[in-house]
């Protein structure tokens, strides 16, 4: 079976030393800022101008990752270290700066790896379809219920993702048609393409 060696994902600790690197959600981490509720107007200032650095750093780790370099990676290092190093005197937010510091190595995992994204957002809102189907219909009675339960939104949501109609790709599989390309080939070719497009980037 293939062994997954990277796993981008929030910072739950089911997911620490399971794979060979990890790289966390930046979107994950800018929430615990977003969570801050300041009074005191000075704080309410010091959060604003972080929150603005914080995701001006992000932007930056977007064009990192269309012209990768040695001596990008190295300056977006030394720019982590001084950001995070900040002290505004609003304590709260300095323990939150601090919490992101030591998470440096796998906030910063797209440095060696900028095919990955720096997000998850995708992976959650793929699981979102099963937690909004569990809402509407609860959970299935029977392991045969399951499977063709899953079998169905993984078709669906892979047909999406393609741009394809899932009924039409359906009917063209019960009809033993075969006329339109199966979904495991849409995956191959695009994932090879998209290896091809970071290899060459």
């Amino acid at each position: 079976m293939p062994i997954v060696k990277l796993l981008l994902c929030d910072d739950a600790p089911q997911f620490k030393l399971i794979t060979d690197d990890l790289s966390l959600c930046w979107v994950h981490d800018g929430r615990h800022y977003k969570r801050l509720r300041p009074i005191v107007p000075n704080h309410q200032k010091e959060l604003a101008a972080f929150r603005g650095c914080y995701w001006n750093f992000y932007r930056e780790l977007y064009k990192y990752k269309k012209i990768p370099s040695c001596g990008l990676a190295n300056s977006i290092s030394t720019e982590f270290d001084i950001l995070f190093s900040t002290k505004t005197g609003y304590n709260e937010l300095d323990e939150r700066i601090a919490k992101s510091k030591a998470k440096k190595k796998e906030l910063l995992t797209v440095l060696n790896h900028p095919e990955i994204p720096l997000h998850n957002n995708r992976s959650e809102n793929a699981a979102r379809v099963q937690k909004r189907r569990e809402d509407v219909s609860l959970q299935t009675k029977t392991k045969a219920g399951t499977e063709s339960k899953d079998t169905m939104m993984t078709i669906i949501e892979t047909a999406k993702k393609h741009v394809i109609s899932s009924y039409e790709y359906i009917y063209d599989r019960i009809s033993n048609t075969y006329k339109m390309p199966s979904l495991a080939n849409l995956i191959r070719v695009k994932s090879a393409s998209q290896a091809t497009i970071y290899k060459n980037g």
